[in-house]
């Protein structure tokens, strides 16, 4: 028999145009000749649709979408993922559709409650497995979570299952492939029996889903490997019950598989709210170079405008490479010079700080610079439509290297994810598809140009150093006594935490941004703003 794996970009609540987009690959899976259908984990309705699981009327409404489905598959079997209430209990389950009815539903058993899930605070979890039979073939029904630990798999298998069929929305990081494969060939190990494991693709707020789905048989031998971040349908051989072996897409590079990450995330960010485009700020620096790149790529040119807003801080290679970068992109770019602006707040502000024993220019005078950028950026933005783009990577923000209401005014932050030392990475895998970004941008020494001869280093360590601590301490919580016999200075690593703690309430009021590493600063980041814990040695 021939099975069909339904890769599909699904949105959050758009009951009807998923219904839609199942069942035009439940025709297409028909037309090649596929007997079954296999689609990601809340297909129907979107992952994860949050508390909108809490209104009725959003599961009477997923409820009504199932069976209207339902009654529109003839000549194949479906199995799809979707909220089932039953009774006064909601579960995360996938329901096999054969010939217009429910013929079995499976709930989920295991139920993630850590990094970006919360399912324990909707769904109840499940505990029998579920097993069909097709074209003499016994198939089990797990859920993502479900295989991430011993047990589920094998009560399938224990069912008769001759092969496990995993439906997921599991959310992309850096090198979750290779974590994926790893856990699917221990559930093999255990089992004995072959897998296939489908994925949603597209963005939805911070998390992108990579796709990605394969299949792999009895022995844990990869016989199938579907594109990243690509809506499409796989066909998968099976005879003697076990995957024949097809088409393996090889995986991309870090870099690349980031790029297309953020690619992904701003498109369907924009795509799925309906905006006309975006708008951002260009310093001339690497990380609105970075942004204007990842924008035109996602977006196309069109939906791209850049501002440069220069002033008497700004150096000239700065406004070259910006009036470069626009025209290599073919944005539509302006120049609006903040000067002005910034003396008329200076005399409006003269007085009151007159009075002050030291009333020379300071940080004060920085902020306001950058306040005045994001006040311009945002007048755009309410005429003409677009979203701002904020610019700022995961270094800066981790250590508060930025300004409220300033270059952190925006609505989507693309780099929000990235340390400024992958930012530069990615600068340099773009310029290998093509030469986009001018080689001094990544050469010189980065600065925010709000002052005379300002560097980034004069108050922060370097991006290197900076980049590691942040790593160890919030990817992967060491404490700072393991940081230090990882041969970080002692002097770095306090006052970096110390500068981690102190800016949480900058975090709490930042834009949302795509997620690309195993911990983020969003979702799975819940730090209270207020709290007297310090970490010790």
């Amino acid at each position: 028999m021939k099975l069909a794996i339904a890769q599909i970009n699904c949105t959050v609540g758009d009951l009807s145009g998923n219904v839609r987009k199942i069942l035009d690959y439940v025709s297409k899976a028909k037309n090649a000749g596929a007997g079954l259908v296999i689609t990601p984990e809340m297909a129907l309705s979107g992952y994860p649709p949050e508390d909108l699981l809490l209104r009725r009327g959003f599961r009477d409404a997923c409820a009504g979408a199932l069976a209207d489905m339902a009654r529109e598959v003839s000549g194949v079997t479906l199995l799809v993922g979707h909220p089932h209430l039953q009774g006064d209990k909601l579960y995360n389950a996938a329901s096999v559709i054969c010939d217009g009815k429910i013929i079995a539903t499976y709930y989920k058993n295991l139920l993630p409650n850590d990094s970006v899930f919360d399912e324990r605070r909707y769904f109840v979890p499940g505990s029998d497995p579920c097993i069909f039979e097709l074209e003499g073939m016994k198939f089990g029904v797990n859920i993502c979570q479900d295989i991430w630990e011993r047990g589920t798999a094998t009560r399938a298998r224990e069912a008769g299952a001759d092969a496990l069929l995993v439906l997921n929305s599991s959310p992309y990081h850096m090198r979750k492939l290779d974590l994926r494969h790893q856990l699917v060939r221990q559930r093999i190990g255990e089992t004995g029996i072959p897998l296939v494991y489908v994925n949603l693709v597209g963005g939805q707020d911070e998390l992108v889903f990579d796709g990605a789905s394969f299949a792999m048989n009895g022995k844990g031998e990869l016989t199938h490997q579907l594109e990243e971040f690509t809506e499409t349908l796989g066909l998968i051989e099976l005879e003697n019950k076990t995957p024949v072996e097809g088409k393996i897409v090889p995986p991309r590079t870090v870099e690349a598989s980031i790029y297309r990450a953020l690619s992904v995330g701003l498109e369907d960010y924009v795509g799925k709210n309906g905006l006309p485009g975006v708008l951002l700020g260009l310093s001339g620096g690497v990380d609105s170079a970075l942004t204007l790149a990842i924008a035109v790529d996602a977006l196309g040119a069109d939906k791209v405008q850049a501002v440069m807003m220069p002033s008497q801080f700004t150096a000239d290679i700065s406004l070259q490479d910006a009036r470069a970068m626009a025209e290599t992109f073919g944005v539509r770019y302006s120049e609006i010079s903040i000067d002005s602006i910034f003396g008329e707040f200076k005399g409006s502000l003269a007085r009151e700080f007159a009075s002050l024993p030291h009333d020379e220019p300071d940080l004060t005078e920085e902020n306001m610079q950058a306040r005045i950028r994001g006040s311009l950026l945002m007048a755009l933005s309410n005429k003409y439509g677009s979203i701002v783009l904020t610019t700022g990577n995961k270094s800066e923000t981790a250590v508060g290297y930025c300004t409220l209401y300033g270059d952190m005014a925006g609505g989507f932050a693309i780099l929000k994810d990235l340390s400024k030392t992958m930012v530069y990475s990615l600068c340099h895998y773009r310029n290998t598809l093509g030469n986009v970004i001018p080689q001094r941008v990544m050469s010189r020494a980065p600065s925010a140009e709000l002052r005379a001869d300002q560097t980034d280093q004069d108050r922060l360590p370097s991006y290197e150093v900076l980049d590691a601590i942040l790593e160890a301490y919030v990817e992967r919580d060491l404490s700072l006594a393991d940081m230090l016999n990882m041969d970080f200075a002692e002097a770095d690593v306090r006052r970096v935490v110390q500068l981690i703690r102190q800016n949480e309430y900058k975090r709490h009021q930042a834009a949302p941004g795509v997620r690309v590493t195993q911990r983020a600063f969003g979702k799975d980041w819940r730090y209270p703003t207020t709290s007297k814990y310090q970490d010790r040695f």
